[in-house]
């Protein structure tokens, strides 16, 4: 993803996703299996054994080309430190230094006892273009001190931010980079392979196995 990415996930990596990946089609053929013959028990346990070792195999070397996410460490939170230092409010109250962590790959904005909202999002969402960056809201309930916080940043991403780009979760909200189009290519082929494959797979282990 642009420059969020990373050195290769490796070969080690790359085998254990075609392995996940061939357990899900091991998985589609054993329910392919039973529904044909359940009594077939020792087929049932070869589907749901040998798919994941070949898939790792044959898959393991194309994937291990992946690339990782690049750990943000220290430097782009120092940036976004220095980026929202203008909208400190003071002691006691929302500052960059104290607001403002990293769980090692997102950059983490707690906007609570902040007035000046909307102008930290605004600028917030500029280091989202190149940085993941999560805004810390809360739930909105009526019972806490600033129960439209949610409501407020929700509605200014909302509004500025594509949403392909943007996460909400229970507490949080999240924006991510705009991936690259090299990324979105890969990920469309990838994922238009597995339709067609999957599906046509099962169909003919169901021809074989009736």
């Amino acid at each position: 993803m642009g420059e969020l990415e990373g050195e290769p996930v490796g070969l080690a990596t790359g085998m254990e996703a075609g392995g996940f990946l061939g357990l899900y089609l091991g998985f589609s053929l054993a329910v392919v299996s039973v529904l044909t013959d359940p009594s077939e028990l020792q087929r049932l346990v070869s589907l749901l054994c040998l798919p994941p070792i070949l898939m790792s195999i044959i898959l393991g070397p194309f994937l291990a080309k992946r690339r990782r996410p690049v750990s943000l460490a220290e430097e782009p939170l120092k940036i976004a430190r220095e980026a929202l230092q203008v909208h400190n409010e003071g002691q006691g109250k929302w500052r960059s230094l104290s607001h403002i962590v990293s769980d090692g790959r997102t950059i983490r904005i707690d906007m609570h006892n902040l007035t000046e909202i909307e102008n930290v999002v605004k600028d917030a969402l500029i280091l989202a273009e190149k940085y993941p960056v999560r805004f810390i809201v809360g739930q909105g309930k009526s019972s806490s001190s600033q129960q439209n916080l949610r409501n407020r940043v929700l509605t200014y991403v909302e509004n500025n931010v594509s949403i392909t780009r943007r996460n909400r979760s229970a507490k949080s909200i999240e924006v991510i980079p705009q991936p690259s189009a090299e990324y979105l290519n890969y990920q469309r082929t990838t994922n238009k392979w597995l339709i067609i494959l999957l599906p046509i797979i099962s169909f003919l282990a169901w021809l074989e196995m009736r």
